[in-house]
């Protein structure tokens, strides 16, 4: 049988330290392939060139910032995940990534074990946020949630939603909630109906921009 192949990971990052340190972590200890560099353009000329799977995306790029990045990724085909990974970023500066479709929020500090999860979780197109980050996220008012929409979740959805959250797969959300797995797809299906949107990444974004205060 073939090897099987590596995941390509490119960080973009303009503190030269830590992504070097960064990707020798990732490589050695592992086993992603990983790329890096430390602007918005360098990043571009990358996704050009070598396909990668997985963006791993600072915020503060210096004079630039992250949202600018997946504005010129999406432009130049980019069809791979992007996490974002910072030392900290407000909810307003979150929530306008959260639109442009990044798959979760890892902090720095996070250990290693967990960055290489989110990763993984990441590729399968499920959703990763630093959940001491989200509660903040989801605690704080924004001005989008002035305009109140009148949708109601039941109690089942907003159980649901909320380990779709962290990260569970279906059987894992049957098992915590003690219900059927195909329970949890019915209740998954009725909040992709009522939120409009097909994916569970798509959920996400649109339950925290539109729906955090029934959380």
């Amino acid at each position: 049988m073939p090897a099987k192949s590596k995941v390509r990971v490119l960080i973009v990052d303009d503190h030269t330290l830590f992504r070097e340190s960064l990707s020798r972590l990732l490589q050695t200890e592992h086993g992603f392939e990983v790329l890096h560099c430390g602007s918005v353009q360098e990043g571009i000329s990358i996704l050009e060139d070598s396909p990668v799977e997985i963006v791993l995306l600072d915020f503060d790029l210096g004079n630039e910032k992250g949202s600018s990045f997946l504005a010129k990724a999406a432009s130049a085909g980019f069809q791979g995940k992007t996490l974002l990974l910072t030392a900290g970023v407000n909810e307003l500066e979150a929530a306008d990534l959260i639109r442009h479709g990044i798959s979760g929020v890892v902090l720095k500090h996070s250990r290693p074990a967990e960055l290489s999860e989110s990763i993984h979780k990441a590729l399968e197109g499920k959703v990763w946020f630093d959940q001491t980050y989200l509660k903040r996220v989801m605690e704080t008012k924004t001005a989008s949630e002035a305009r109140s929409d009148s949708m109601i979740f039941t109690e089942r959805e907003r159980q649901v939603l909320s380990l779709v959250f962290e990260g569970l797969a279906n059987k894992e959300i049957a098992d915590r909630m003690q219900i059927s797995e195909s329970s949890v797809k019915s209740t998954l299906q009725q909040l992709f109906e009522k939120t409009g949107v097909r994916t569970r990444s798509q959920l996400v974004r649109v339950a925290l921009e539109r729906f955090k205060d029934q959380l």
